[in-house]
């Protein structure tokens, strides 16, 4: 909807969505970053491989069901690599893809964007 004055009103105007395919972009891209801890997750997976536990710790608060649907997800979508080594006790590691390698570049405009909008500077200052 898009707002128009009309003596203080807002007035609804239609927008055809559904050929806008910049829109349904951003939407199909949305739709794999905007989950809960999905954007944390590839942020941590761009530093390199992680395991299981390692991504568990880094997401202080995200539950083992919760890390593990979220990896399945980015697996299906391609984002994400699962190794499994037959050890004792069994070792899994993940890995960003070329596909979620590609993701990186809006992960470091969301935090130029956090930067500039959300974090204050004092608490930037004091994480360094």
């Amino acid at each position: 909807m898009s707002r128009s004055n009309h003596g203080g009103r807002l007035r609804p105007v239609a927008v055809d969505v559904t050929t806008d395919g910049r829109r349904e972009a951003v939407s199909a891209s949305a739709d794999i970053i905007g989950a809960k801890w999905t954007a944390l997750l590839i942020y941590d997976l761009a530093a390199g491989t992680c395991r299981f536990r390692e991504l568990e710790q880094s997401c202080a608060g995200i539950s083992s069901r919760t890390l593990a649907e979220r990896l399945r997800a980015l697996q299906r979508a391609g984002i994400v690599r699962r190794f499994s080594y037959p050890e004792s006790p069994p070792r899994v590691e993940y890995e960003l893809t070329d596909k979620g390698r590609d993701l990186v570049p809006i992960l470091d405009a969301m935090t130029e964007f956090g930067h500039s909008w959300l974090v204050p500077a004092d608490a930037l200052a004091s994480a360094s």
